[in-house]
Order: C-alpha cells, then structure tokens, then sequence
C-alpha cells in the first residue's frame, strides 16, 4: 500500500471503483468485478436489491459487504429531498453504512447534474455524518462548494453518463484536482481503457465506471483491461512524462562520441 487511495479515513490498493448494474445477471456482475479488482462498488438503491424485497435475490449475496466496500447511490433522484431519503434508507439497510455516493440529476435525457439540489443534499447529508462522495459538473466553483461543505472527494464527470464520450473537458478536470485537497475522481463518460488512463496521468486519485464495463462485448476482459489502465495512468503520472516540445529534435540514441564518417 505505498500509494493507497485515502477515502473518508480508510486505504485501498484499487484506484478503480465499479458499479453494480447492466449486467445480465448477478453471476456476470460478481466476475466483473473480480477481474477488475475494485474494492468500492457502487449500488443504485432505487434499481438494485439489497434486501428491500426478500422474495428476490439479493446482491448481497453474490457481493458480501465483507468483501467489498458498499457506496450507495442515488441514481435517479432528482431533488434534494429525494437523494436524502434515498440515503437514510441505504443506511438503514446497510447496518448505519455512511460511505455514499451522492448524484442529483437535472435531466432525464443527458442525465446532468443539478448542482443546485446537488449542494443543498451535500449539506444536509454531512450534516447527519454521512461521509458524501459527490457527483458534479466538471465546474471548479461548485468542486470548491461541495469540498467547503465537507464532502470527502469530487466527482466530476468525464463527460455525460453512458455515453462512452470519454474526456471532454481535462482542462476543467485539470484546475479541479490542482484547487482540491480531497481525492478528485472521474466519475461517467468513460468508454474504453485509454479514457481511463487519460484521467489517472491528469492526476485523477481514481475513476468510477459501470456502463464502460458492462455495456462492453465482452465485460470481464474488458473490466481486466480497465484495472490495468487505472495502474498504468497512475504509474505515469506519479513517473512525470517527458515535456512536449516543438520542432526540437532530440534523438532517442546519444550523439556524443558517434565514429565520424570518412
């Protein structure tokens, strides 16, 4: 654990947090996330059962909270009040679990965040000791409201949710991770694995991916595929790229002592 992630006061070796739902069933969605190695799985508590109806099963069983760290979400919620009580229900149901993960969404086609309702959910939630984990807008103003008001890491999105867009805005993403002193992770618009590494070699703590995975052709591999970019972004970022340069050339061989043609 030499570069852990920090999250509300705990350490995980995985940078790569994986959500729960568009799998075919719970069997696809437990090897998912084997292969990916993701130790926070993220669960929409208005889509998924985990135990709010006992005649169904339950994903609890396939994804013990042993095993893995649960981050309820609010995934479909469109006010404020909606996303609180979403959340007071997961703790309830989660044995009082406060880890969560916080989005209030302001359209039903793009599925963008309503940042209004969104700040005023953050405030009540941290309040009532909830450790809020938060998905926003790539807006550096509204990170630095909801990182004032106590949320434990910014989410901004990559681009809109499920769209496979990848990385729009890194300049945005850029003054958001240099402005905060909570982890900054991508959350939605991922797509494929260089996305992924995209994120962690801007200095990203880590990236939150469901459609990504389990939308692919094949999710496992490509759960394994993403595993791998989240390490190797972070190696490059924490290795320092070589700096771009223009019409400067620089061979890759030494040119000192080179035999002199004759």
């Amino acid at each position: 654990m030499t570069d852990a992630l920090q999250i509300a006061g705990k350490s995980y070796n995985s940078r790569l947090l994986v959500g729960t739902g568009k799998y075919k069933d719970f069997a696809e969605t437990r090897a998912a996330i084997d292969a990916s190695g993701a130790e926070i799985i993220t669960v929409a508590i208005r889509r998924m059962n985990i135990g709010q109806d006992a005649s169904q099963p339950s994903l609890l069983e396939y994804l013990p909270p042993n095993e893995f760290t649960y981050l309820p979400n609010t995934a479909g919620c469109y006010s404020a009040d909606d996303a609180v009580r979403t959340l007071r229900l997961a703790r309830e149901l989660l044995d009082d679990h406060k880890l969560v993960k916080l989005e209030v969404l302001g359209d039903s086609n793009t599925l963008f965040p309503n940042v209004r309702e969104t700040l005023k959910a953050a405030e009540v939630l941290v309040a009532e000791g909830f450790d809020v984990m938060v998905y926003t807008s790539d807006d550096p103003i509204i990170a630095r409201e909801l990182e004032q008001i106590g949320c434990c890491a910014i989410m901004p999105l990559a681009s809109l949710i499920g769209s496979g867009m990848g990385i729009l805005n890194p300049w945005n993403l850029r003054l958001i991770i240099e402005q905060s002193t909570v982890p900054v992770l991508v959350d939605a618009g991922v797509g494929t694995a260089s996305d992924a590494a995209i994120a962690m070699e801007l200095g990203c703590d880590g990236v939150l991916m469901n459609t990504a995975i389990a939308a692919a052709r094949d999710p496992i591999r490509m759960a394994r595929a993403m595993k791998l970019a989240v390490m190797a972004g972070r190696d490059a970022f924490l290795a320092g790229r070589m700096p771009k340069k223009l019409y400067s050339a620089d061979p890759s061989s030494p040119v000192a002592g080179m035999i002199a043609a004759k």
